[in-house]
């Protein structure tokens, strides 16, 4: 098993989560009389031999652009079973939500209450890649079960259309397998 630890986006590699913190509250403190959303969400894709898990962390200005990353945990199994990919997909979310814990949501609270009247607020979520319309979604009977454990953590969450940390974001570093990289020979 391959369990990133560090995160990446389109310009940076090898971010910590303190990393992390430190890129969504400087985005925050661009505009601090914003509105946020905070989101982590986890996919899956099964690829020949493997199963590839991307977990993202989004902070969401709604109309006024984004700042994401995201991390890769690599099974070497084809995990078949909707519910297994499902509930690790949903542990993966909550492994990296747990970080964002009060104080941390505190601190970045901070960076807007002088504008809460003005319309300044942070909601985080964690999106689940399930929905829960039974005729477009074979994942609808498990959405109560995801949503339960996500809500036992105090946290909110989001399933299918608005779960977009998860079916849009991470959905789209699912889709290349994973190729081990070879290391150089001299």
């Amino acid at each position: 098993m391959i369990h990133e630890t560090t995160f990446r986006n389109i310009s940076e590699r090898e971010l910590t989560m303190d990393d992390v913190f430190a890129r969504i509250r400087s985005f925050m403190l661009v505009d601090p009389r914003a509105a946020y959303q905070l989101m982590v969400g986890t996919d899956a894709q099964v690829h020949a031999g493997h199963t590839k898990f991307v977990t993202s962390v989004v902070v969401f200005r709604p109309g006024r652009g984004a700042w994401f990353c995201y991390r890769q945990i690599i099974l070497p199994r084809e995990i078949r079973s909707l519910q297994e990919k499902l509930s690790l997909e949903t542990t993966f979310s909550q492994e990296t939500a747990s970080y964002f814990d009060e104080s941390k949501r505190a601190e970045l609270e901070d960076i807007l209450l002088p504008y809460v009247y003005q319309g300044a607020e942070l909601k985080l979520f964690i999106d689940i890649d399930a929905g829960t319309d039974a005729k477009r979604n074979r994942t609808s009977t498990l959405v109560a079960e995801l949503v339960g454990r996500i809500e036992a953590m105090g946290l909110s969450a989001r399933v299918k259309p608005e779960a977009i940390a998860a079916s849009s974001i991470s959905n789209r570093y699912t889709k290349t397998p994973y190729r081990e990289k070879k290391s150089a020979v001299t």
